[in-house]
């Protein structure tokens, strides 16, 4: 049960670093440099989850996912169209996939405590922490 969930958390990892490094090649605008950049270390951190996450699942006796068909099957996030985009969409769309994505360990977590495994719960616990950040940034961002 955990790793199956593990295994949607690790898809939608993928298709979210993907997805962000997509928006790093079709960034557009006025702070194209700046957005662009940032990008770089933003989908950069994500591929570490993603790693984070495989491992986790291997040391949880289960098989991560290892195909772009695997995680796009299994993924509750969508990819992202190509084409240039303005980096308020970029960040508007990288709020609402993180927010789910932290939603989704959470509910891992608790899954992980009713099952008293420690080694999840507080891995979630670090992801939980980690896009929390994130979200915050962005958040304070478009103030």
């Amino acid at each position: 049960m955990l790793n199956d969930k593990l295994n949607v958390l690790l898809a939608n990892y993928a298709v979210e670093a993907h997805k962000i490094h997509n928006f790093h090649w079709y960034v557009s605008g006025p702070s194209f440099y700046n957005v662009h950049t940032d990008l770089d270390e933003v989908y950069g951190a994500m591929y570490d989850q993603l790693d984070e996450v495989a491992e986790l699942i291997l040391m949880n006796d289960g098989s991560p996912l290892g195909s772009m068909d695997s995680f796009l099957k299994n993924a509750t996030l969508s990819e992202a169209a190509e084409g240039f985009k303005n980096p308020q969409e970029i960040y508007q769309a990288i709020l609402a996939d993180y927010e789910a994505i932290r939603a989704f360990a959470a509910e891992i977590k608790k899954d992980a405590d009713a099952e008293d495994n420690f080694l999840v719960s507080a891995a979630m616990d670090e992801h939980i922490a980690l896009l929390s950040k994130t979200i915050w940034m962005i958040k304070q961002s478009n103030k």
